[in-house]
């Protein structure tokens, strides 16, 4: 797959000068168009917890669920408890996964990697799935990685029935 990376690209919006515009949270995880938040980390740097990326993955399938990030509270909280728990870099507190919504993340296996600066917890999904965003039919999405990119740059749903 070929990406440019000149002004022409959507990729890159901000080494041009430019920003995609503000989009609605329905056209940020709904719609085709692609707009990266490479500024994420940034933001993270500066919440009011020391944090590292926790990864969620289906323990049968092997799928990505969600990426997000936990801090010692997160991980003590998830040993503890024994469902998937994060820290919210955005509203600065704790998140069990599926608190609200019932659809919560069983941990099977906590993982560490090599440099000890990420989580992976495995997880057996107990509810009707794992994003927040919902299908047409008002079905939660089994994972938060339901797009992918195509050769044009723009996105595409990976499964149909999730649209």
């Amino acid at each position: 797959m070929k990406l440019t990376h000149g002004c022409h690209s959507k990729l890159d919006s901000t080494r041009c000068g430019g920003y995609l515009g503000r989009m609605t949270h329905e056209e940020l995880e709904e719609g085709s168009v692609l707009n990266l938040d490479f500024a994420k980390l940034r933001k993270v740097a500066h919440c009011e917890s020391d944090v590292l990326p926790a990864i969620a993955q289906d323990a049968a399938t092997g799928e990505v669920l969600i990426v997000g990030y936990a801090n010692e509270l997160a991980l003590q909280t998830a040993r503890e408890c024994g469902m998937a728990t994060f820290w919210s870099t955005s509203r600065n507190e704790l998140w069990v996964k599926g608190k609200t919504s019932g659809d919560y993340l069983k941990i099977e296996e906590i993982r560490v990697n090599c440099e000890q600066n990420s989580i992976l917890y495995k997880v057996t999904p107990a509810g009707k799935g794992a994003c927040h965003t919902k299908s047409r039919e008002g079905v939660a999405r089994s994972g938060c990685y339901y797009r992918r990119l195509k050769e044009d740059g723009s996105l595409e749903f990976v499964d149909p029935a999730q649209v």
